[in-house]
Order: C-alpha cells, then sequence, then structure tokens
C-alpha cells in the first residue's frame, strides 16, 4: 500500500480536524504569549509579578522564602516531566498492541479502520506528549539557573551588582515559566487529540473545547481578573 492509499484512509473530516488542531496550537500558543496591551494574558500578567518578586527579592536579608517558591516551581515542573515520560511509555506500548486498541475502540464507535489508522492517531498524541516532556525538562533546567543567578545576587541591595542580576534572575525564572506553560498546553492538546479514537467528529469537538479551555483560563478567568485589579481593587490595563 503506498502513502496515498494510506492518506485514503482518512477522510476530510480527519484532515480538518488536525488542521484546526496544529492551527490551534500554534495560535492560542502565539496569542497567549503576545506582549501587547490589549487583553494580555494571565502568562503575561504574572510575567510581571515574576520580574516583582525579583525586585522584593534583593531586598531581603534572608532569602529561604524565594528558595522554597522556586524549590516548588522545580518540582512541579519535574513532577510534570515524569507523567510526561511514563505516558509516552504508554502511547509506546498501546501501538505495539494496537489490534487490541482496534477492538476495543471498534465496540465503542461500530467502524473497523485498518491498523494503520489506529497507529497514527496514536502517534499524534504522542507527538504532544514529547513536546511536552522537553517543555517541562527545560523548564526545570531553567529554573535551576534562575536558583544560581538568585545565589548569585549580593545580600547589599545597593551592590551595583544587585539589580542588575535580579532582572537576570527574573527574565530566567519568566522564560523557565514560559517553557513549563507550553508543556501544559501540548498536555492539554494531548488529551484533546485521543478523543480522534472516538471519530472525527469527536475529534474536532475535542480539539475546539480545548481551545475555548484555555482561552477561558488566559483571557476570561476570575484569576485573570485578581491579577489585572489595581491595589484599590480597580480595574488597570497596565502590562
Amino acid at each position: 500500500m503506498t502513502w496515498m492509499d494510506r492518506l485514503g484512509l482518512f477522510g476530510l473530516l480527519d484532515l480538518a480536524g488536525l488542521v484546526l488542531l496544529f492551527g490551534g496550537w500554534i495560535a492560542i500558543g502565539w496569542r497567549i504569549e503576545a506582549k501587547g496591551r490589549w487583553r494580555p494574558s494571565v502568562s503575561i500578567l504574572m510575567a510581571e509579578y515574576r520580574r516583582d518578586w525579583m525586585r522584593m527579592m534583593v531586598t531581603r536579608q534572608t532569602r529561604m522564602f524565594d528558595a522554597q517558591v522556586l524549590s516548588t516551581l522545580r518540582q512541579g515542573a519535574s513532577f510534570f516531566a515524569s507523567a510526561t515520560m511514563i505516558a509516552i511509555g504508554g502511547g509506546f506500548a498501546l501501538i505495539g498492541n494496537a489490534e487490541r486498541l482496534q477492538g476495543v475502540a471498534s465496540d465503542l464507535i461500530m467502524t473497523s479502520d485498518p491498523i494503520f489508522v489506529w497507529e497514527v492517531k496514536l502517534l499524534v498524541i504522542l507527538v504532544f506528549l514529547a513536546n511536552a516532556f522537553l517543555k517541562f525538562v527545560w523548564s526545570h533546567r531553567l529554573f535551576g539557573y534562575c536558583a544560581i543567578l538568585i545565589a548569585a545576587v549580593p545580600n547589599d541591595a545597593d551592590d551595583p551588582y544587585a539589580q542588575p542580576r535580579a532582572t537576570k534572575a527574573a527574565e530566567v525564572n519568566i522564560a523557565a515559566a514560559r517553557s513549563f506553560n507550553r508543556g501544559l498546553r501540548s498536555v492539554y492538546f494531548a488529551l484533546g487529540s485521543a478523543a480522534w479514537i472516538l471519530g472525527a467528529e469527536a475529534f474536532i469537538a475535542a480539539t475546539a473545547m480545548t481551545l475555548g479551555v484555555l482561552w477561558r483560563r488566559e483571557f476570561a478567568s476570575q484569576s485573570r481578573a485578581v491579577l489585572i485589579a489595581g491595589t484599590d481593587g480597580t480595574r488597570h490595563t497596565q502590562t
């Protein structure tokens, strides 16, 4: 069977779902990370708080609190890296036993697609999981860099090296958080693409739902309203 014949095993709805999946993944990631005054995302708002964190850190003589927060962030990245690694192993195990998946899916949706179709559907999930794993690992490493930079900040706030190194620590911290958030988005889309096993219609619906959930959490959540509120409780639009 040629590649053209294999592609013919997928319908137009399947291809439309793939376009929506990867196109939506790229588009929502770009919009979330866009630095503009018009409706900044939670991620952009949190970046400013991370800069404030490092500015305040300079004035603290005892930095155990900062070390504990950073350790918690590293633990979160480590946990998700381990979880995605386990999920990747499970995905490869499923590909090796695609016949069983074919039987279960056939009972659910009453279709009997070739094993190649199920392997492709699993590979799409694995692509997102592999990307998530790499992002979480890099995030963990960047948080480690941030810890070293914090340790290099002088205890004297008037030291000429204090603020520049704190600024560097903030930017590395923001880069680590950005990588972590990209990993989380990949996990979301991996879960959404898993619905492809139930058919193209479920695939498209799950992808649209994933985009909706990400949009709400970044641009219309209660936590965003809290972050964007001024110190007196009023809204402001500064990023």
